[in-house]
């Protein structure tokens, strides 16, 4: 019986080939897509969910209640984890404190035998943690013990990735590394390298007992002052299904705790409290180590889509089936003159379908199998973090196949199964069914293709416009042509000497030492007392240490007053117009000459300028007060301007090897990295330029599906109508007014079609464009753009066979029967 249904389903699927084909490519399409996302949406959810522990573990964030913006602050204060283990004593090796460096470089090697290699190593790969850093975190160990291993100062434990990195195939255990041309760390462990979908990837593991000797990025007594890279976490202790409870109690805990640490005028409005370990990924309110979040908004979003693209595809077989329906009629009256049940004819059919669905499903693991490595780049995916022959996958696949035979074959089964078979030998069957006119329900399943297809659409305009104007919004300084090279220290003279020798070079306009660009994803906001105040406002400022030339050198727009003048500490202070009205002062003069005293100093400093406002994050965050002072120790990069007319890539290439030629003899320990300004810019909204690029594909994918089942739909009308559209010639007919009856329905369809995914596209964008603090306005001519792109690429898919009906010589049509 199988075999008669699949014999017959292959004679059935050949004799009308050609809407077979656009079937199984819509289908290949849509499966492809989906399995791609649900590749995509495994990878998210599944972060952190290799730590056994995941469920009872936890990040320790803070926020000020009074605050206008959302953001947690992931950084602790240093003197925090020993008072947490003083208070909590049943936590006491359920807490740690993990200290990233953000940029290190690591010498392997020994000088006198001149065999010493140095790697850059970018963030989120070095870190000083504590023993109990592997009681929380999940690691398989290769060599040495999670307990000893960096109980010792000046100890290390590797990934196995870089310990073959930095000492080949031999044993590390033993062997030295430099950090930083700071201090020498023996290597005492070796474990395997995290999980692409750990929120902690680091793989050189420092002794957190030598971070003192190091250099703390703060006092190990300042309660005031945090550091982003500083992050504790904690495991409670107890069931995992009771945690709710604990991290509840253990928030209402921290109140005291904060109240008894912290000076009353911070505590007052300082919250702690517990995040999630299984959440951090998911909040976009914070960063993490990995610096990738995703909200469950946007995964869930991406599910949508996948749907949506299946659901097209099922339209469109649905569309052609029924549209076939009455030429099968007399097939289905012979099968039941014959004695096949309806029951048979069901499965028959659903067989045909399932047929389809199977070359389908073949074709889509081949496409998505091919595909995968373009996705994973689109996504930032990491390379093998991802398999399609994976048992999970492959079941997914299977299900999703399923669930399209079910949906795109059982209605035209159980339309073509019900007709009577003497009306079917009679030719007497019409196109409805139970009532159902089949023209309607066509016309109906359009119009949702195109609402799918529209909304897409105007979400894929709305999103170019927002990332437009990020490319182009005024920042406030100016972003072109500006180099930024890291300084990794600063001994006597260095930075003066450094500077004295790129002043020679042509090409050069202007440079200036700072902690950061005037943008940055790292920010030191510290508190302040404004003239004679006893006491420091609710809201911290943000600094920007650096040499007097960076208002110049970045185009920093002065607006009263002057540039504090050279010097090695903070001895005046230049704030932005944001600080200047929070102060309460309306007009620039006024604030000139004022005091201030920052960072817990008790010495008042002059204000002597006040610039524009600019951007100190992105366009996701307010604009903040900021100061800018001099202050040679936090200085950590050089900005160099590029002059006018030395912007060619030829002109740069040479210019950078000229910088890094002076760089190196200034700093021959360290590796030489640079980035230009307006890349650091666009880093901010790589997320969002992900986003966008996948939904444009999607977008396209979706047009183009529902323009297939468009034209198979055209194509049998054409077929259908033939001497409908001779007799019609006939009579005088023009083409274009034959043209225009194939054409005017399926305008419409778009139309209504528009008009249905137009609100519902203005509330997700208009919800997707709240995240950001600038942002572009939802206007019409976005809808407009949407509806005349889907109108003329139906009548484009609809022409060529209108046009084939409306050429054709009339007696041939006539003719045909």
């Amino acid at each position: 019986m199988l075999k008669s249904y699949f014999t017959t389903a292959l004679r059935a699927l050949r004799r009308n080939w050609s809407y077979s084909l656009i079937n199984v490519l819509g289908l290949t399409l849509s499966l492809a897509c989906c399995l791609l996302l649900f590749l995509a949406i495994r990878y998210e959810l599944s972060f952190d969910q290799h730590n056994a522990h995941a469920d009872q573990t936890y990040r320790l964030v803070s926020f000020n209640k009074k605050s206008n913006d959302d953001r947690r602050q992931v950084g602790m204060p240093l003197p925090a984890l020993a008072a947490l283990r003083t208070d909590f004593p049943g936590l006491k090796h359920q807490i740690t404190m993990v200290n990233r460096i953000a940029s290190a470089v690591i010498t392997v090697g020994e000088k006198t035998r001149q065999s010493v290699n140095k790697f850059q190593e970018g963030d989120g790969v070095v870190a000083f943690v504590e023993p109990e850093y592997f009681r929380l975190f999940d690691f398989s160990w290769q060599k040495g013990s999670p307990q000893t291993s960096l109980n010792n100062p000046n100890t290390a434990v590797l990934s196995d990735r870089m310990a073959q990195k930095y000492f080949g195939t031999g044993n590390p255990i033993g062997k030295t590394l430099r950090v930083e041309n700071k201090m020498d760390f023996l290597v005492t462990g070796v474990v395997q390298s995290p999980p692409a979908t750990s929120s902690l990837p680091f793989e050189v593991l420092l002794s957190f007992a030598s971070l003192k000797q190091y250099g703390a990025s703060t006092n190990w007594d300042d309660w005031q002052s945090t550091y982003g890279g500083a992050q504790m976490y904690l495991m409670l202790p107890g069931a995992s299904q009771d945690q709710p409870v604990a991290a509840a109690h253990m928030n209402q805990q921290l109140t005291a705790f904060v109240k008894k640490y912290h000076k009353p005028d911070d505590a007052r409005d300082l919250i702690y409290a517990l995040q999630p370990l299984t959440s951090i990924h998911f909040d976009t309110r914070t960063d993490n180590y990995a610096k990738r979040t995703i909200s469950k908004e946007m995964i869930w979003a991406m599910a949508l889509i996948g749907l949506f693209i299946l659901i097209t595809a099922c339209v469109n077989f649905v569309n052609l089936a029924t549209a076939q329906a009455i030429r099968r009629a007399k097939e289905v009256g012979v099968r039941k003159v014959l004695g096949s049940s309806r029951g048979q004819l069901v499965r028959q059919f659903l067989g045909e379908t399932g047929v389809l669905t199977g070359f389908a499903t073949v074709l889509a693991l081949f496409l998505a199998h091919v595909s995968l490595a373009y996705v994973g780049e689109l996504l930032n995916i990491k390379p093998g973090a991802t398999t399609l022959f994976d048992p999970t996958v492959l079941i997914c696949l299977a299900v999703l196949g399923f669930l399209t035979t079910a949906l795109a074959g059982f209605y035209p089964a159980l339309v073509l199964s019900g007709y009577q078979p003497i009306l079917a030998l009679k030719g007497k069957v019409r196109a409805s069914s139970a009532g159902l006119n089949q023209l309607t329900l066509r016309r109906g399943l359009i119009v949702g293709q195109f609402a799918i297809s529209q909304l897409l659409m105007i979400g894929t305009i709305v999103a170019y416009s927002q990332m437009t104007y990020f490319r182009s919004a005024d920042l406030g300084y100016s972003r072109d042509a500006v180099l930024t090279v890291l300084i990794p220290e600063k001994k006597p003279g260095q930075l003066e000497s450094l500077k004295a020798k790129l002043t020679g070079l042509p090409g050069i306009q202007s440079m200036s030492f700072g902690m950061t660009t005037p943008s940055s994803a790292s920010n030191w906001t510290t508190g302040f007392r404004f003239e004679n105040d006893d006491k420091e406002p609710d809201y911290g400022v943000l600094m920007r240490p650096a040499d007097s030339a960076y208002v110049r050198t970045y185009g920093l727009r002065l607006i009263a007053g002057r540039t504090f003048q050279a010097a090695d500490s903070m001895r005046e202070f230049v704030i932005n117009e944001a600080f200047m009205k929070r102060l309460g002062f309306q007009k620039p003069e006024q604030v000139i000459g004022k005091f201030l005293r920052v960072n817990g100093e008790d010495v008042k400093k002059p204000i002597v300028g006040v610039v524009q406002d600019f951007n100190a994050f992105s366009l996701h965050q307010k604009i903040e007060p900021s100061v800018l002072t001099s202050y040679r120790d936090q200085y950590r990069s050089l900005g160099i301007k590029l002059a006018a007319g030395q912007t060619s890539p030829e002109r740069i290439s040479q210019l950078l090897g000229e910088i890094e030629t002076v760089w190196n003899a200034t700093f021959p320990n360290f590796v030489f990295k640079y980035t230009f300004l307006d890349e650091t810019l666009a880093n901010f909204y790589k997320g969002e330029e992900r986003m966008y690029s996948l939904f444009q594909l999607l977008a396209a994918i979706a047009l183009f599906i529902g323009c297939l089942g468009l034209y198979g739909v055209v194509a049998f009308m054409a077929e259908t109508r033939t001497k409908e559209v001779g007799i019609r010639k006939a009579l005088g007919a023009s083409a274009a007014h034959i043209f225009g009856l194939f054409s005017i329905d399926f305008v419409r369809l778009v139309l209504v079609a528009l008009v249905l995914s137009s609100p519902i596209a203005w509330y997700i964008m208009n919800q997707w464009l709240q995240k950001f603090a600038y942002k572009i306005e939802i206007e019409w001519w976005m809808f407009a753009l949407a509806g005349v792109l889907a109108v003329g690429i139906a009548l484009l898919t609809v022409s060529f066979q209108s046009i084939k009906a409306a050429l054709m010589n009339p007696v041939k049509s006539l003719r045909t029967e």
